[in-house]
């Protein structure tokens, strides 16, 4: 194998995998996402390694800088932020390197919506209060499916982690409670999570515009939304003393 898709991690460099690492550190050429990806990461990248930035590039041109590295037999890296079946735009790129018949692997990475629940130290599906995430973004440049529009999705009143929505918190706010969040309902924005510039804002959805308006976050965050952040919520089944299962058995 010649070719990896390989996912950074959400920022801290040492939140790529063991294997990504390693991956990183063997390519001889690196495309790494320059907008995202945590540039220390290149810092693990071996001496007289080619490295492109693809932040400039066009879809053709990636797909060309890979074509000519394994027809010289050279191994390589794309190096996506966080995991990048998430908004990574790897379809694409995949669908093209197989019209080539060129191979790949994917290697996963940690989410920056995981990296956000750490930062909060919080769990998304607690007991009795929530146990679905959805996973997100609001319209913009790019469409949304009618059924999948922020005011659909908030009528199952489950965790939601939204995605490249910040720059728009106004109307993201307006669609939730027009699909039926209460004012009332928790809300944190965390910028660059497990970077060393993490920011964390808690808020209502009531009050967060005003809460955020001076924090200058206006890209790179996200936003989680719903009563997990601060419910009084059921105990897990799985460590109740009461409770057995296969390797357990309830005590009297």
């Amino acid at each position: 194998m010649q070719v990896f898709i390989v996912g950074a991690g959400p920022g801290d460099p040492e939140l790529i995998t063991v294997k990504g690492q390693r991956l990183l550190c063997e390519a001889d050429v690196i495309i790494y996402a320059g907008s995202l990806v945590n540039p220390a990461l290149l810092t693990l990248t071996k001496s007289g390694a080619e490295i492109h930035n693809s932040a400039s590039m066009t879809l053709p041109e990636v797909i060309d800088t890979i074509s000519a590295a394994v027809q010289a037999g050279k191994t390589v890296v794309r190096l996506h932020t966080g995991d990048p079946s998430i908004y990574g735009a790897i379809q694409e790129q995949m669908d093209a390197l197989q019209k080539r018949e060129i191979d790949f692997e994917v290697v996963p990475g940690v989410s920056s919506f995981l990296a956000t629940a750490a930062a909060l130290k919080q769990e998304y599906t607690l007991p009795e209060i929530s146990q679905t995430v959805i996973i997100t973004r609001n319209e913009g440049r790019t469409p949304v499916p009618e059924r999948e529009k922020l005011r659909s999705l908030a009528a199952h009143q489950s965790t939601m982690c939204i995605f490249l929505s910040v720059h728009m918190l106004a109307e993201v706010v307006a669609e939730l409670v027009a699909g039926g969040y209460d004012k009332t309902t928790p809300i944190a924005v965390v910028q660059k999570a497990s970077w060393p510039e993490q920011k964390i804002v808690r808020a209502t959805l009531e009050t967060i515009a005003e809460c955020i308006k001076d924090e200058h976050i206006a890209r790179t965050a996200m936003i989680v939304v719903g009563r997990c952040l601060d419910a009084d919520y059921a105990l897990s089944r799985l460590y109740a003393p009461e409770f057995s299962h296969m390797y357990r058995t309830a005590s009297k």
